[in-house]
């Protein structure tokens, strides 16, 4: 029988095919199980209008055997089949898709998921195979064909015997080598961990033989003895989670899928389903996980969810589904729109991912704002974990269109409730004369809680906001405003309490020029304070950057070094400010002493490091001589 040869150009795209366009050879598996699953598609499409064709849904499946002496893997399928023709142009002519043209010619209307369309996917075993039967027999034809080959030398077409209509694939392995163990596709757990990992959802039964204990009959209960057998079984789930509805799936096999998906022995804190038919039909299931990994802010951590294309696996973790901010969420999403590439493992476009990205964003930010309203604790519990990834939602990229979404997500540690509070239940305690809401930003609650610049504020009744995430006042400046309140640090510059806040008879301009004269660039200014009441100094910031984001901004390699304006703030009506005065009028050095020694518990107070803590020891220990 003479051997054809492949096109020149189906040659070229053969070798680039097996040697660059997969990234993985045991992609080789799913590719060839999906043709079969097509194959099954495309005569279940004819039984609808054919009554010969005898056969029910139930009576299709996908069979893999393993011969390890002859180091052949066999996929079979009772599907449509081929004859010659089609053997011809399906399988002699790379890149020509009979799937892709079953589809073009099927009634638009018709429900019809079929995932090859590129005719590329069968050529993948060339990776592991030396060479390819191809037993086929066409539904209706009398005749059975076989298609063989050893890969770009060309094929042969020749009849055959077969019994039933479908198609067996038969792929001779490769010899083993130093550098790939191609004998590792005959071991039954292997195949079996491939169809799990890619094809598990395929909608037909994947049988195979795999081994099992079997209980020995005619042994007494008390003594049992087992064998191990070998049993054709079903490998495959067929019917994924996602496809069923809500209410036909318990909370115990949600959990189990979960846990599965992600090897997390945790229960997931939210479980969410989502079906959608319209401008891009997908139907997805998507979880919370109820504890933070520890590797979640890590290089090794990556964010994406489970994409599938007519129950096929096609990305493992596709990140472009899901924005930076929600990168904890996991789960699978299951589309049968979208545009696959010639490896099934990237898409041609994203206009459909952008559409269900979008879709889920909005669906995640709901069932968080629900978290949040039925399951307090749940939520709080939840933000411990995450809260600073809804901070980075409103700061980072595309921040400002969510402002609006995300602002009452946000939860901060309230000076009055002694508890987490939201910004909407703050704003609703307001009373109708604060101006501002007002916050501390620092590394925790109990040192914000002693500020000194926090006294005045509290003797008024009014809530302090501690924002203790590193990202959390970058996050009040980016909103400015809540409940068209302003957002205020106790820290810088006014607080603007109005006619409520202490006026300032004397500015002592004297005092304030000889601070400024003792300290020079270290400070901006000197000052008497208008909200320190027991305290006799502190440090607050000018127009700009803050003290937090100083220290934040210490962490990066900067251009320029971003430091805060330093402005000390003097109690006037402290002791410690008389003995200032007075020491400036007999001791003058004792006086600068005094000066140095206040801006250092300025710094202290402030969370700032000393410049010179060996020279601030040593004046207070002149003090107590």
């Amino acid at each position: 029988m003479a051997k054809k040869q492949f096109k020149a150009e189906s040659k070229r795209l053969l070798d680039l095919m097996v040697n660059s366009i997969y990234t993985h050879k045991e992609i080789f598996l799913r590719e060839i199980l999906s043709n079969a699953s097509d194959a099954i598609d495309k005569l279940c499409y004819v039984s609808l209008t054919d009554d010969h064709v005898g056969m029910s849904r139930g009576d299709f499946k996908i069979e893999i055997n393993v011969d390890k002496d002859a180091r052949t893997i066999t996929v079979s399928d009772n599907g449509i089949g081929m004859d010659r023709d089609d053997l011809e142009h399906n399988l002699g002519v790379i890149a020509s898709s009979g799937s892709y043209q079953f589809r073009q010619e099927a009634d638009p209307g018709a429900d019809v998921d079929i995932i090859g369309q590129f005719g590329v996917g069968f050529y993948s075993a060339f990776m592991v195979a030396q060479d390819i039967t191809v037993r086929s027999k066409k539904y209706g034809a009398e005749q059975a064909y076989c298609w063989q080959s050893s890969g770009a030398d060309g094929y042969t077409v020749s009849e055959c015997g077969k019994d039933g209509v479908g198609t067996d694939v038969i792929m001779h392995l490769k010899d083993d080598t130093e550098e790939e163990r191609y004998g590792e596709y005959l071991d039954p757990y292997r195949l079996y961990s491939l169809v799990k990992k890619y094809s598990d959802y395929i909608r037909y039964p994947i049988r195979m033989v795999m081994p099992a204990q079997k209980r020995k009959e005619g042994r007494p209960d008390d003594q049992p003895e087992y064998e191990q057998v070998e049993e054709m079984t079903t490998v495959n789930s067929m019917v994924p989670l996602w496809q069923r509805k809500r209410s036909e799936v318990s909370d115990e096999e949600y959990q189990k899928f979960y846990q599965d998906l992600v090897h997390d022995f945790d229960k997931p804190a939210r479980i969410l389903t989502a079906s959608v038919e319209g401008a891009v039909t997908y139907k997805a299931l998507l979880f919370v996980p109820g504890k933070r990994p520890l590797n979640f802010y890590t290089e090794d951590f990556k964010k994406g969810l489970q994409l599938y294309s007519a129950g096929v696996m096609i990305m493992d973790k596709c990140d472009a589904l899901l924005p930076d901010y929600l990168r904890f969420v996991r789960g699978v999403v299951d589309s049968p729109d979208l545009s696959l590439n010639i490896s099934r493992e990237l898409l041609q476009h994203d206009r459909q991912l952008k559409v269900i990205a979008g879709n889920l964003e909005k669906k995640i930010r709901a069932d968080l704002e629900k978290y949040l309203k039925e399951d307090r604790e749940g939520y709080e519990q939840f933000y411990a974990n995450y809260g600073r990834q809804i901070g980075y939602g409103i700061v980072g990229e595309g921040g400002e269109a969510r402002r609006d979404a995300l602002e009452n997500l946000l939860m901060f540690y309230s000076s009055t409730e002694k508890k987490l509070v939201t910004l909407r239940e703050y704003a609703d305690r307001m009373s109708e004369e604060q101006k501002c809401i007002y916050y501390a930003a620092g590394e925790s609650v109990a040192a914000l809680d002693l500020l000194p610049q926090t006294e005045l504020l509290k003797d008024k009744h009014y809530e302090i906001l501690y924002l203790t995430g590193e990202a959390d006042e970058f996050v009040v400046q980016a909103l400015q405003k809540y409940a068209d309140k302003p957002f205020r640090s106790i820290v810088d510059g006014d607080l603007e309490l109005g006619d409520e806040e202490e006026k300032v008879d004397d500015e002592k301009p004297e005092v304030m020029k000889f601070i400024k004269e003792v300290l020079g660039d270290k400070i901006k200014e000197a000052r008497v304070s208008r909200r320190l009441k027991t305290h006799p100094v502190c440090m607050t910031a000018g127009e700009g950057f803050s003290f937090e984001m100083e220290k934040y901004f210490k962490n990066f390699q900067m251009p320029t070094p971003v430091k805060a304006e330093r402005i000390l703030e003097l109690n006037a009506g402290h002791p410690v400010f008389k003995a200032l005065e007075s020491a400036m009028g007999s001791d003058r050095d004792k006086a600068e002493r005094y000066v140095k020694i206040l801006y250092n518990q300025a710094l202290l107070i402030a969370g700032l490091p000393l410049e010179d803590p060996g020279e601030y020891t040593d004046m207070v220990a002149q003090l107590m001589q």
